[in-house]
């Protein structure tokens, strides 16, 4: 859900996005892709601005962009304040900007970037947190592998909320629409611009981007072959009330049960003293945190003694932190967070400040009161938000048969080490589809396969093999083949039958490929779970077998 906000992007660069991420594209394409189906240029993109008609769109421009340009973006219109000063073009692309009405007082901006060596598949690309920017870096990635890709704005500019106060329509737009019409315009300006209609649809989108891509799933099956979704943000006003209610745990920084980051370093190392062997190998990693029952009364200072332990009061902090989130009449609102994301939360949610993304929901989208504050979050106002559901943005239908009946599939990864939505949720929401469908997990394997990305942050980053080429970021200096490309795999699967039991990642030395690779994993695909049966090899990915 809260993938771009602005106040944590020094913070989230460091931890999910390596110095090389931006270079331009990760390497020649894998070899299924077909190139040059239709071979567009210059001349075409010119022509395209003059001759594309759609309801209610106005092209604001069409540039013809050369491999390797460095394009100014807050030049043509992005916003500062959503930290894509500038994006590298992996291909020789026509970049086309469109203005789209979507009601009388509602708009999306939507680019579509249309290689000029085009592999005949069309991809739809989501957004993050409550943010009105279009993630040109993932615009990008879809383009270095041949595909005609989108991305939209998600109907309001800048990373803040405001937008949706006293107006439905941008609220909407957010929800579901600006994705879903972008999909729809993006195809008509493809099939006019290559003469030609696309082959597949695909997704590719993390955290709001992966709520959107169910939401997508849910509500307009047509739309997609092919979707993946990483860290879906669904659920969504229960995980807007339940990222606001760990101030109120923790309270602000003067406050005695709060944490430092020091202290935060202290339960970490604790955690993995408790939880790391549980896979049989001591690697730093909670391989899987569901059977993790982390208690933290073993930190607890004895009398007389203040030094590397905790107090009481923050011992219940801990506790509390790591417990499911109940609400009126002991309903749950959200399970409680995975252990492994302590060392970033110290600096996200257990800061002492208010988090963003949560008072301007609530401010703006639900109570329409500018004044509200996050202070005065209850589990009253998490019902009536649950309740409010403006446009269904809760994201939470579990029958999926009309997508899997049109023959769509749905790749969901999630990090387990995920610090902004946690991990818990996910086998939560997999689960709610197979009682939904009343389909045993075997069957709901068909079209639907969910991976657990041990050690992995939010959509990126982490201790663990988080690289499996769901980004950019993800895919840099790895193998280009579907075992190692979670994009490449869902085409494989969809257009070849090859559907994956694992999905391999790699972690590099501190990050950088330049230091060497520290390790290789295949992750499994749930309910399956790793297990280390070579502990002395455990950073061989054969050393790791699937169980249940």
């Amino acid at each position: 859900m809260w993938r771009s906000i602005a106040p944590l992007l020094t913070l989230l660069s460091s931890l999910l996005i390596p110095a090389q991420a931006h270079l331009g594209p990760p390497g020649p394409p894998w070899s299924y892709f077909p190139t040059n189906k239709y071979a567009a240029g210059a001349s075409a993109c010119s022509a395209i601005a003059q001759s594309f008609r759609y309801q209610n769109v106005t092209v604001n421009f069409a540039h013809y962009v050369p491999a390797g340009t460095n394009i100014s973006l807050e030049q043509t219109g992005a916003l500062a304040t959503c930290a894509r000063p500038f994006q590298v073009a992996p291909v020789d692309v026509c970049r086309v900007a469109m203005f789209v009405a979507t009601s009388n007082r509602s708009n999306i901006t939507l680019e579509a970037w249309l290689p000029t060596d085009w592999n005949g598949r069309f991809l739809s690309t989501g957004n993050g947190g409550l943010s009105g920017c279009i993630q040109y870096e993932d615009i990008a990635y879809g383009t270095s592998f041949g595909f005609a890709t989108v991305g939209a704005n998600n109907g309001h500019n800048g990373t803040s909320g405001a937008a949706f106060y006293m107006n439905a329509d941008v609220v909407a737009d957010f929800a579901y629409r600006s994705v879903h019409t972008g999909v729809v315009v993006g195809k008509a300006i493809s099939n006019q611009y290559y003469r030609q209609q696309y082959s597949k649809s695909y997704y590719l989108g993390c955290s709001t981007g992966g709520r959107q891509g169910f939401k997508e799933a849910q509500d307009f099956p047509e739309d997609f072959d092919g979707i993946v979704a990483g860290a879906p943000a669904v659920g969504f006003n229960n995980l807007s009330s339940w990222s606001g209610h760990f101030l109120l745990i923790t309270g602000t920084p003067n406050a005695s049960t709060f944490l430092n980051p020091a202290q935060w370093a202290l339960v970490h190392r604790d955690i993995l003293s408790q939880c790391d062997a549980i896979d049989n190998a001591v690697d730093g990693i909670v391989e899987d945190p569901l059977l993790c029952h982390y208690d933290p009364i073993t930190l607890l200072c004895p009398p007389g003694n203040t030094t590397n332990c905790l107090t009481s009061a923050q011992v219940q902090t801990v506790a509390a932190v790591f417990a499911p989130y109940y609400g009126v009449n002991g309903t749950l609102i959200f399970p409680g967070m995975n252990v492994g994301s302590e060392l970033s939360d110290a600096f996200i949610y257990y800061n002492g400040q208010p988090f963003p993304y949560t008072s301007d929901w609530i401010r703006y989208a639900i109570l329409n009161d500018p004044t509200w504050s996050p202070f005065n979050l209850t589990a009253q106002l998490a019902a009536y938000a649950h309740a409010v559901n403006p446009s269904d943005i809760e994201t939470w239908k579990g029958d999926l048969s009309a997508y899997k009946n049109k023959g769509g599939k749905i790749l969901h990864y999630h990090g387990q080490a995920d610090s902004i939505i946690t991990s818990s949720n996910s086998p939560r929401y997999y689960d709610n589809v197979a009682t939904s469908m009343s389909l045993p997990p075997a069957s709901l394997d068909s079209f639907y396969r969910f991976f657990r990305i041990s050690g992995m942050d939010h959509c990126a980053g982490g201790v663990g093999a988080w690289q499996i080429g769901q980004t950019t970021a993800g895919s840099a200096n790895t193998t280009l083949d579907p075992q190692h490309n979670i994009l490449l795999r869902m085409v494989d699967w969809v257009e070849n039958g090859n559907a994956p039991d694992t999905v391999t990642g790699t972690k590099f030395v501190n990050d950088t490929a330049s230091l060497g690779v520290s390790f290789v994993r295949n992750h499994c695909r749930y309910p399956l779970r790793n297990v280390c049966v070579d502990p002395a090899n455990y950073q061989n990915p054969a050393a790791w077998k699937c169980v249940l």
